[in-house]
């Protein structure tokens, strides 16, 4: 599964690991992701989302309903 946000589309950085001696070598930064299982009311079901904490926050901004009818309608199987 790939490192990517569902809600916010967060993905892993490039940049450099930089030594004491300032030597650069190339290393990832990764979003912080995590698997949360919401109950969606109005459909009566639970989902399951990969979000990073940016997208939790989104989702306590808009609701969870929102959310997940801007995700179906940018084409993601939810």
């Amino acid at each position: 599964m790939a490192r990517v946000c569902q809600v916010t589309g967060k993905r892993p950085m490039t940049g450099h690991q930089v030594s004491f001696s300032n030597k650069k070598s190339k290393r990832r930064f990764y979003p912080n992701l995590q698997t949360r299982r919401f109950y969606l009311q109005e459909e009566d079901r639970w989902i399951t989302l990969r979000l990073s904490a940016k997208g939790l926050r989104t989702i306590n901004k808009k609701g969870l309903y929102q959310v997940v009818k801007e995700l179906r309608a940018a084409g993601q199987q939810i």
